[in-house]
């Protein structure tokens, strides 16, 4: 099913790197575009005034910072939270569909295979109850138009992220250690953006779809790749495991998520992790503002 000729899109979060790649997933249609300093998604008269004369609304919008989130489970909460159920509240209201990005910290990240769009969610860290809560608040106010999409391991063009780390240190550390007992999907914003646009223009139902490239890795042998695609030899890359690198939040050890939901819903699942980080990298995506690694 094509776009609606006429379909309005809002997109919170705008300024962000899934945001911005939303943005260019969306070339040509008439987008309004909302960053932070635009609109505060916890107040919910702007909410409501903003998602008016809008037929689609993608919540790009998160409180991102994992570890703060400990301590700051409030503020964490309001945006992760309660504003998504603003946000479906208000869409609700105009018959609006919402798109809902989440995450895999939703899970406890106990298992053994790949998480199930349905299995039953058991956050560890604040940052992955209040995504959980705003979950539940989207699909209970807006359940015939929510679509919650989960995704994992982001890295893009537009904003820091694991991939560009990686290359970055590079040009200062001969070698670099990274944990490889922690499995998990790298997602690629701009694939992960096509896929959200693709979702809504389907005729695909409302509910729970996980938006990550296939396969899964350690987060060892995806800087291995990284530096692979950057012509860096991967081999400076060394295995260590996550009791090297504690940190106040939990993180999940296995964060690989089914894909059984885009099959239901007539529409194929994102392509392997490996695939689109060739590509990425090919469009320049691992390029740092200070590109100074080289191989040595």
């Amino acid at each position: 099913m094509a776009a609606p000729q006429n379909s309005k899109y809002l997109v919170t979060g705008a300024r962000g790197m899934l945001g911005t790649d939303l943005l260019e997933a969306l070339f040509g249609r008439d987008v309004t575009v909302l960053g932070r300093a635009d609109l505060d998604v916890t107040d919910r008269d702007a909410v409501f005034a903003a998602v008016e004369g809008h037929d689609v609304v993608i919540n790009a919008a998160a409180y991102t910072a994992v570890d703060a989130a400990e301590t700051d489970e409030e503020t964490a909460l309001a945006v992760n939270g309660t504003a998504a159920g603003l946000l479906a509240e208000a869409t609700a209201s105009v018959g609006a569909k919402l798109v809902q990005v989440s995450t895999d910290y939703v899970f406890d990240g106990d298992a053994t295979t790949p998480y199930a769009e349905d299995a039953t969610i058991a956050p560890v860290s604040a940052y992955g109850r209040t995504k959980a809560e705003g979950e539940k608040l989207a699909l209970a106010a807006n359940p015939e138009g929510t679509f919650v999409v989960r995704t994992a391991w982001l890295y893009g063009a537009h904003g820091g992220n694991f991939a560009k780390t990686m290359v970055k240190l590079a040009g200062s550390h001969d070698t670099v250690k990274v944990v490889d007992d922690q499995l998990g999907q790298p997602t690629w914003t701009a694939d992960l953006a096509a896929q959200i646009v693709a979702l809504l223009d389907s005729d695909a139902p409302a509910g729970v779809y996980h938006g990550t490239n296939s396969g899964s890795t350690s987060w060892f042998e995806f800087a291995r790749a990284v530096f692979d695609e950057a012509g860096l030899d991967p081999a400076r890359v060394l295995p260590t495991d996550s009791s090297t690198f504690v940190r106040p939040a939990p993180r999940p050890s296995y964060s690989v998520l089914g894909h059984d939901a885009w099959g239901r819903a007539g529409l194929a699942p994102m392509r392997p992790w490996r695939e689109a980080l060739a590509e990425a990298a090919s469009r320049g995506v691992l390029q740092t503002d200070d590109h100074a690694a080289s191989s040595r």
